[in-house]
């Protein structure tokens, strides 16, 4: 992850800048779209002066947000939601609606969800992952109970796609980034968790993964993150159309074959958000009722239902509803 440090230089009216702390995976898709905004020159059009230092896990990032050395994390809407429940006043701004699918090999028998049963189905991130808990809600309406009738191996995302390429699983439900490369080997997309969120309640996509920051910084620097979501959504439409980014990024993840790296770039730009962030909302307010009953307390804490606080709804510039 990095630490990013944003100096926002009020031009022309003499004002100290301002600072913001936000950590970053180190090789995960913000990292393509920090190259995107220095390269173009989008934090100096901004008035942003961008630092970078980087930073462990995905959890360092939480640990740090909480212990207050970092002022903006990447992480997912349930968490805050908890946390918010224990006290914490953290927000949440949609990053990317780019989700995960259930995969199997290309001649697998398995052919739907209820081919599972009594089937080795791999699911990345463990047994409170999000995917994972709307999936199980998913496959309850139509009468079958994944975490009892299919034989579970929870696992890390780089085990579990290594274990669905060498054949030790029927199937698996991993992050899209291990999808991408499993559909260019041959594999089959039985479902995604798109079309899972669609089928629970939710009138468009959906981000999990968000910025999150407490709401003390949107009262003392506004503006500073105003700015800077505006040339965070400019990288991301500048990256989905730059051949060039995409052959720098194909080296990167270690990619040569045009067709994975084109379904690599597919999946990241249908991922943009399109939606308002209060359409975003009120889906996820339908969507945590579903997960709740699912995941139960250890999930979800106390609340019944989504804080109204979860989502950030300053600073909206995505496009409206269509």
């Amino acid at each position: 992850m990095f630490c990013l440090t944003l100096w926002v230089a009020a031009i022309g009216r003499g004002e100290a800048a301002e600072e913001l702390r936000l950590g970053v995976q180190k090789t995960g898709t913000f990292a393509w779209e920090l190259a995107v905004i220095k390269r173009s020159g989008l934090d100096a059009k901004a008035g942003l002066d961008l630092a970078v230092t980087e930073l462990a896990t995905t959890e360092a990032g939480k640990i740090a947000l909480m212990g207050g050395s970092v002022d903006i994390i990447l992480s997912d809407w349930l968490w805050v939601a908890r946390e918010r429940g224990l006290g914490a006043n953290l927000t949440f701004r949609p990053y990317s609606t780019a989700l995960g699918a259930v995969m199997a090999p290309g001649d697998s028998p398995v052919k739907a969800l209820a081919d599972l049963r009594g089937k080795s189905f791999g699911v990345a991130g463990g047994p409170l992952d999000k995917s994972w808990l709307l999936l199980r809600a998913f496959a309850q309406q139509g009468g079958l109970d994944l975490k009892a009738e299919a034989n579970i191996v929870f696992g890390a995302p780089p085990l579990l796609y290594q274990k669905a390429l060498t054949g030790e699983l029927d199937a698996s439900l991993n992050f899209w980034n291990y999808a991408v490369p499993l559909e260019a080997r041959g594999f089959r997309r039985l479902i995604g968790i798109e079309e899972v969120e669609k089928q629970l309640g939710a009138k468009g996509p959906l981000a999990i993964v968000g910025y999150v920051f407490d709401e003390s910084l949107a009262k003392t620097h506004g503006d500073a993150l105003a700015r800077f979501f505006q040339i965070a959504r400019e990288a991301k439409e500048e990256l989905s159309r730059s051949d060039a980014d995409w052959e720098r990024i194909g080296k990167e993840l270690g990619v040569s074959d045009p067709k994975e790296l084109a379904l690599y770039r597919k999946s990241y730009t249908e991922g943009i958000p399109t939606r308002s962030v209060a359409a975003e909302a009120a889906d996820a307010a339908a969507l945590y009722r579903v997960v709740r009953d699912i995941g139960g307390p250890e999930l979800v804490g106390a609340a019944t239902d989504l804080n109204p606080g979860t989502f950030y709804l300053g600073a909206d510039q995505t496009p409206a509803e269509h």
